[in-house]
């Protein structure tokens, strides 16, 4: 199926929704029967029909379909934030005594659930530079059950070889988890190239406007249907069908997002390139980084997420370069149409997880606006520097 027809047709019974161009949103928790055998049997397909919204809904089964056509997997499950996503599709693999290699520096929540929580539980993790296939290899033991990647990870943007890594875990009969949220399905598709489960964060491009908090998980039929029955339901970590319709809403323009967000931050970055007062950037496409290659082979661009170091010892010209800036606005999250900034010293403050990132190291997202202005803008922060 080509991506048009996914992001605009697939799943949508118009002629059933009186023609709808736009489908109904089915904001109900609750769906009745006629008759006590009617009843039963429904229950019986409990995950496969209405009954009760936390386990069907209509309006989020439409997402889910889509959701999985574009991850060129055979389904999905949409939950109420990125966190809930991780932490069920790797629920769902590992049970005490069970052991974790996991690339090292990955989505701070991500790298919480397995430190904090997991641990607690009997379960253990490796974490491991993903840049060398066989760092992977060296870290697995007789009891490792799962490979978690993040390609690229957060922050730096290191990539790990998806192919090579998955068929290792093959070999070895270890299931892989790669987080494309960096991506999204537009210019990364891990299950094509021998992944298990692909999560989401799908507050960023998926749903693209800033508006919802959610998350995705892509696999097997098999696989969705038996996590569907134990971490979904149990756990309860279920997506409203109004967040399910604003999700549809974003994905009717996710790949023009995405290639016009990954175009404007290609040019930003050969800008900062170019900047005396910036000592680094990393992006998966920067001249420098000595992955491009590999980018190349396993993306179809860059996303629009990039990392500076600014070139000072002094955290007050951080903070003057950030707020300096007039068209990025200061922000945590990422994947909207607005372009945001993220001092990396402003985790300082958190209580949640330590930061152990230079304090001159700044993210920038990329949104939708003009690339000749951001540029403009980036420009006159760093001359107050």
């Amino acid at each position: 199926m080509d991506i048009s027809y996914i992001l605009n047709h697939l799943g949508e019974d118009r002629e059933e929704y009186y023609g709808a161009v736009s489908p109904p949103v089915f904001q109900a928790s609750n769906f009745c029967f006629k008759t006590v055998s009617e009843m039963r049997e429904k229950l019986t397909r409990e995950m496969e029909i209405p009954f009760y919204t936390r386990g069907y809904n209509p309006t989020v089964a439409i997402v889910r379909k889509k959701l999985a056509a574009l991850e060129a997997a055979e389904d999905a499950l949409v939950f109420a934030s990125g966190s809930a996503a991780v932490a069920a599709a790797i629920m769902s693999v590992v049970k005490a005594g069970d052991h974790i290699v996991c690339v090292q520096k990955p989505y701070s929540w991500t790298n919480a659930l397995m430190t904090k929580y997991l641990v607690k539980y009997g379960v253990t993790v490796t974490f491991v530079d993903g840049r060398e296939v066989s760092n992977f290899e060296k870290a697995i033991e007789a009891n490792t059950k799962l490979i978690y990647l993040e390609s690229p990870n957060s922050v730096t943007y290191e990539l790990q070889d998806i192919v090579a890594i998955t068929n290792l875990a093959k070999r070895k009969n270890i299931v892989t988890i790669v987080d494309n949220s960096y991506n999204s399905p537009i210019n990364q598709q891990p299950i094509m190239t021998g992944a298990n489960m692909v999560v989401h964060s799908g507050t960023k491009y998926i749903n693209g406007h800033s508006d919802v908090i959610a998350g995705v998980v892509c696999s097997s039929k098999e696989r969705i249907m038996k996590m569907m029955a134990e971490e979904y339901m149990t756990l309860g970590g279920c997506v409203s069908p109004q967040d399910a319709a604003l999700i549809l809403r974003g994905l009717r323009t996710l790949e023009l997002r995405v290639n016009k967000s990954a175009e404007t931050a290609l040019k930003v970055c050969r800008f900062l390139e170019t900047q005396p007062k910036v000592k680094i950037v990393y992006y998966p496409f920067a001249t420098a980084n000595p992955q491009i290659e590999l980018a190349k082979k396993q993306m179809k661009q860059g996303g629009g997420l990039l990392t500076i170091v600014l070139n000072t010892d002094d955290v007050k010209q951080v903070e003057t370069f950030c707020d300096g800036l007039k068209r990025f606005l200061m922000a945590t999250s990422w994947g909207g149409y607005e372009s945001l900034v993220f001092p990396l010293c402003a985790l300082a403050a958190s209580k949640s997880f330590e930061n152990p990132l230079p304090f001159n190291m700044v993210r920038l997202y990329i949104g939708l606006e003009d690339a000749d202005l951001l540029i403009e803008d980036l420009k006159q922060a760093l001359a107050m520097m």
